[in-house]
């Protein structure tokens, strides 16, 4: 999705921001993020992609999605969102990390242990429960409060995501390309 893509769906938007950020709260509340993480990470490649760029790059998945779910509807998080980030990768790592950690450890002795294969299941639904608060809380610092969005016009949503997850690496860039082409472009204005 390119600049001609995020620009269109802030047509119907002034330099009102009041205007502006209703606009965009609306639409946002009408996808759900948890919805888009679901169908976006079923698409080809993009599972890899993302699980490439965590254990290659250190980027956190759910935050990743997060952003790409912004950025499909012409918004980026502004300055009250970024400040609130902080606590949701901090619920990542004190939360989310460890499960999958232990999850990932015990697959080697899962394969041969229904015992222990049992409870790497178990593990692997609670991980998904973790990851599944940290989009609630990326979500609702977004859809509470003033200051929350910023629009991307003029912005491409590689150049964003770069910035936002310092990516460098020829290869990581290249991951990111893969789900920034997975995208579906913006909704239409109603």
């Amino acid at each position: 999705m390119g600049v001609a893509a995020l620009s269109a769906t802030t047509d119907e938007m002034n330099d009102d921001s009041t205007e502006m950020t209703a606009v965009l709260r609306r639409r946002l509340s009408e996808h759900s993020l948890w919805a888009f993480a679901l169908a976006l990470y079923a698409r080809p490649g993009v599972e890899a992609a993302c699980l490439a760029l965590q254990d290659e790059a250190g980027v956190d998945v759910c935050e990743l999605l997060w952003r790409c779910w912004l950025l499909q509807h012409g918004a980026r998080p502004g300055p009250a969102a970024e400040a609130g980030v902080a606590e949701v990768r901090r619920w990542q790592a004190e939360v989310t990390a460890p499960l999958r950690t232990v999850r990932r450890r015990l697959k080697p002795e899962a394969a041969s242990d229904a015992g222990v294969a049992a409870l790497r299941e178990t593990l692997k639904r609670a991980e998904l429960e973790a990851e599944r608060e940290a989009l609630t809380r990326l979500e609702r610092l977004v859809l509470a409060g003033e200051k929350r969005l910023s629009p991307t016009t003029g912005i491409s949503t590689e150049k964003v995501l770069e910035s936002t997850l310092l990516l460098q690496k020829k290869t990581h860039l290249s991951t990111l390309q893969t789900l920034i082409a997975s995208l579906d472009p913006p909704p239409a204005p109603r």
